[in-house]
């Protein structure tokens, strides 16, 4: 791990970001890469004059700080840019315009201010390339059950936490995960090692034996819950 040697001494310049950011958008986003790219382009417009506020897809795959940040969350950074950039479209934060005959995409935030110059563009009253652009619509990207599930009744979903999610929707049926989240809400121990505990349990040694086995107490201490998860 880079260790961060601190902001040094001196004025320094500061990012601006709606508040709504924090309140509404943010504990929506659950990927990485839709996360470190949304935020890059909220930088990136700050610095851009006039009214005409975008970012262009050729413009992205050019910078070297945003590239750089995207290593490692897919196989390559460029494949990362493309599904955040995706993500962010999805859910609504960017606009998204295509070149008819260049092909170049545009991005602009979901403002007011970004959503009328879109429109401008569309009655052709703002040319951004030659032949027009069309729309790219947005396709609502379809998120796993069971994250939905894991937020609902245990909390934010973590990065961290989302990959071992897929694995257990691929190995276990939906009804078993479903079952498992509610008796840990029963139980009101709202964990994800206590739901995986039981569909390893129900999966080695059968789903009524198993499930007999974790009703056997209603109620763990602290210290009874450490045990019972290492078993």
């Amino acid at each position: 791990m880079t260790v961060f040697s601190g902001f040094p001494s001196g004025k320094l310049t500061f990012a601006r970001l709606p508040d709504l950011f924090f309140s509404e958008l943010l504990p929506q986003i659950d990927h990485l890469a839709e996360l470190k790219v949304t935020l890059h382009i909220f930088w990136l417009l700050q610095g851009k004059k006039g009214s005409l506020q975008y970012v262009t897809l050729r413009e992205l795959l050019g910078d070297g700080t945003l590239l750089r940040g995207l290593q490692g969350i897919a196989p390559s950074p460029e494949e990362a840019l493309r599904e955040g950039l995706a993500r962010a479209v999805a859910r609504g934060t960017l606009l998204h315009l295509v070149g008819v005959e260049d092909g170049e995409q545009f991005y602009f935030v979901n403002s007011a201010q970004g959503r009328r110059t879109v429109e401008q563009i569309q009655l052709g009253e703002i040319q951004l390339a030659a032949g027009g652009v069309r729309v790219e619509p947005a396709v609502p990207t379809e998120r796993p059950n069971i994250f939905i599930l894991y937020e609902q009744n245990i909390g934010l979903l973590q990065p961290i936490i989302a990959e071992e999610l897929e694995e257990a929707e691929r190995t276990y049926p939906q009804e078993w995960i479903e079952e498992a989240f509610r008796i840990a809400v029963e139980r009101n121990v709202r964990n994800w090692k206590y739901v995986r505990r039981i569909l390893e349990r129900w999966a080695t040694e059968g789903k009524d034996e198993g499930r007999g086995k974790i009703r056997e107490k209603t109620w763990y201490t602290e210290e009874e819950y450490r045990k019972y998860i290492k078993r």
